[in-house]
């Protein structure tokens, strides 16, 4: 059996308009600098470290409702972690899979 890659897909920033306070050439979104794989991490450490970095960053919430209404499949946007379009709290790592409350 063979697997095949899906290609994945493009991510763009929201498009929002920034706070009037906040000069945007100085702005600097933690997003924007540094790993951008972090957002998209595959262990649950990755991520928790993504949503921590957008704490305080003052493009949070337009960043989180742009997510949702764009239907993001995947990542962290603003603070919170999207895992197959739905928010979640966190993500479990690999392995087994839950203890069944009712079994």
């Amino acid at each position: 059996m063979t697997t095949t890659e899906l290609p994945l897909p493009e991510v763009l920033l929201p498009d929002v308009p920034l706070p009037n306070r906040i000069d945007s050439r100085r702005l600097e979104l933690p997003c924007q600098n540094g790993d951008a794989d972090l957002w998209f991490a595959e262990e649950p450490a990755g991520l928790e470290q993504a949503k921590a970095l957008c704490r305080g960053c003052p493009l949070q919430e337009p960043c989180l409702a742009e997510a949702l209404g764009r239907g993001e499949p995947w990542g962290v946007w603003g603070g919170e972690i999207f895992d197959r379009g739905a928010v979640i709290a966190r993500k479990r790592p690999r392995g087994r899979p839950r203890k069944n409350a009712a079994g």
